[in-house]
């Protein structure tokens, strides 16, 4: 199966109604200081606080009543497994998601609160395939992948398909990379409307699998790196979304966790937004780069706000 800008076109039509038409937002004194206009897509304030419900529901509403009673599963480090809980909610069956054990408390608490099931397991110790194939199958649930799915894929494009809506001439998206649903999402739909715009990826400087990935031209897999930004920590690229990213995106641009921090410190002290780290790794790196000397259109995706208090408080500090 390819991706296609119909796909994504089909997903906005689904989970119109339901998922939120986020707001773009933008800064003047960040335009002054990275020398360009900057949109920021503030997918903070989308149901369960992050882009993952648009491809969650899109995916689950897709299926079949019989599928969907079944129940869900996933590996999440917390907001895929919120908007899939949620979805579940929804659609009237239930989810199971395998976190890891040092993943947000707030996640977990959102989870359990839209009624999901949480099995906890140490990332650095324990196989996440296997456990997460293990709850599968004693559940007979359908998994949904965070990113390996078509569907989620799809729904997640919707984002870039808003942003070209409002601000139709941009130059360029930067998109936070993951497992790659996301950025093959926004890269095909951008690019399937405006085929000369740029996407780029944001990784951790630690957590560089993409990155390592497109420069070798296979799947690289690496042990999953400490860093603050918890929702962009897979060992390797997704199978279905790396030829997507491969084929589409022009490049990754990495940051480290004190840029990230810097980056969120900005936003909430010039925007008044509360963003996690991984949501705020894009403007990391435009914050960090050589100031643009030509005037370009940067579209930002803000991909959650899903953080702790204390350790929001704790960060900033």
């Amino acid at each position: 199966m390819e991706l296609t800008l119909d796909h994504i076109r089909n997903a906005a039509d689904r989970i119109r109604g339901i998922a939120y038409p986020t707001p773009i937002l933008t800064s003047e004194a960040l335009n002054n200081r990275v020398g360009a206009e900057v949109f920021l897509k503030a997918e903070i304030f989308q149901r369960a606080g992050a882009f993952k419900f648009r491809g969650a529901y899109n995916a689950t509403a897709s299926l079949t009543r019989e599928e969907q009673q079944q129940g869900f599963a996933a590996a999440s480090s917390g907001n895929h497994g919120q908007g899939l809980a949620l979805s579940a909610k929804l659609l009237g069956t239930n989810a199971t998601i395998l976190m890891p054990s040092n993943a947000p408390q707030a996640k977990i608490d959102a989870i359990k609160g839209y009624g999901g099931e949480v099995v906890l397991y140490d990332r650095y110790r324990e196989n996440r395939d296997a456990l997460q194939a293990e709850i599968t199958r004693s559940r007979n649930a359908i998994t949904i992948s965070a990113y390996d799915n078509f569907g989620v894929m799809a729904g997640a494009g919707t984002v870039a398909l808003e942003m070209l809506e409002e601000v139709p001439d941009l130059d360029e998206i930067i998109i936070p990379v993951s497992g790659g649903g996301l950025s093959a999402g926004c890269a095909t739909a951008a690019q399937g409307i405006r085929p000369q715009i740029e996407i780029w990826g944001a990784e951790p400087t630690l957590a560089n699998d993409t990155q390592r990935s497109l420069a070798s031209g296979v799947r690289e897999r690496q042990e999953i790196p400490k860093s603050i930004a918890d929702g962009l920590l897979v060992p390797t690229p997704g199978e279905l979304t790396f030829p997507i990213n491969q084929k589409r995106l022009a490049g990754i641009r990495l940051a480290t966790d004190e840029e990230i921090v810097e980056a969120m410190r900005f936003l909430f002290l010039q925007m008044k937004i509360v963003v996690e780290p991984s949501g705020a790794i894009g403007l990391a790196t435009l914050l960090n780069a050589p100031r643009r000397e030509r005037k370009t259109k940067i579209g930002l995706v803000l991909t959650g706000g899903n953080v702790d208090l204390p350790r929001f408080c704790e960060l900033l500090a």
